[in-house]
């Protein structure tokens, strides 16, 4: 096996007075900031023009923490599907936190479904928070796979490509034999999510994405769950139908429901919220929401 030409050697940990933490770790937390960050400017730009409700910053908060939860179920339910045969031998070690990780397909579903119940509690328009939140969350999604590189997690099959990569600090390092040149699959996978934040940035200038009625949201989705399933074949889990691994057809199905979801919305005059757009409503009396039961802007 040739030397990788890309070969990292560094510890992956910072060490302070005596205290360590991973750089992986370091850098994941201030992706996740970066990303709430960035939803809650783009909320912010968010004008009420008479037929739209603004939208409220703090209610951001309250739907992240929503999020949470449904983001470490759906993470924990994907990656035991993902390594069913070892959680099949061992089914006590199911909701074992300290046995293996999260998976972030089963994350993002259904963190955004539990996002998406609280924000309905709240009586927060659920489409146009689902399109604010698109660019964060792939900008999120992409800075993260990068932020794997500083942990060695992701790495793909062996390879000798000439930017292939190994590992020679002292780690420990998120992957078996990291010493081996390896195709860089996280990298893959952030690149082609950088070439899904272009897209959105160029259709988020034409009416069908700029309506608030989710669209950009699933665009995201889609465009993700396409990535996903192409940087998956250099991945180092098992293929169980043909050549496709478990990932892959939970991608398809993403993908999926993705566009059926964007068809739905082009054919229907009803947003997410199960509202109908401005534009089929009545004119307002002056000084008065179309939207029943809202609340005064506190943003």
């Amino acid at each position: 096996m040739p030397l990788a030409i890309i070969a990292f050697h560094f510890d992956a940990y910072l060490r302070l007075d005596g205290l360590a933490v991973r750089w992986e770790t370091l850098a994941l937390a201030l992706v996740i900031l970066l990303a709430i960050v960035t939803t809650g400017l783009i909320a912010g730009r968010a004008r009420a023009d008479g037929s739209e409700r603004r939208l409220r910053r703090d209610d951001l908060l309250f739907i992240i923490l929503g999020i949470v939860p449904g983001a470490v179920i759906g993470g924990r339910i994907t990656y035991v599907l993902i390594h069913l045969d070892y959680y099949h031998a061992n089914p006590g070690l199911i909701f074992d936190p300290s046995s293996g990780s999260l998976a972030l397909t089963g994350a993002v579903v259904l963190g955004t479904l539990t996002g998406c119940h609280v924000a309905r509690l709240l009586e927060a328009p659920v489409a146009r928070w689902l399109d604010v939140a698109a660019v964060g969350l792939i900008i999120g999604l992409a800075l993260g796979k990068l932020a794997n590189v500083l942990g060695a997690n992701g790495q793909g099959v062996l390879s000798s490509l000439s930017w292939a990569s190994a590992y020679f600090g002292p780690g420990p390092w998120g992957v078996l034999g990291p010493e081996l040149p390896a195709h860089p699959a996280q990298v893959y996978e952030a690149l082609g999510d950088a070439l899904v934040i272009a897209v959105v940035l160029v259709l988020g200038w034409f009416g069908p994405f700029r309506a608030g009625r989710g669209r950009r949201f699933l665009l995201v989705l889609a465009g993700w769950a396409i990535v996903r399933f192409m940087v998956a074949f250099t991945w180092r889990d098992a293929p169980v139908l043909g050549s496709l691994r478990v990932e892959q057809l939970l991608d398809i199905g993403l993908l999926i429901v993705a566009l059926g979801a964007l068809v739905a919305t082009r054919r229907s005059p009803a947003t997410i919220d199960g509202a109908t757009s401005s534009s089929s409503l009545p004119a307002a009396p002056a000084g008065t929401s179309v939207w029943p039961g809202s609340r005064e802007d506190a943003s």
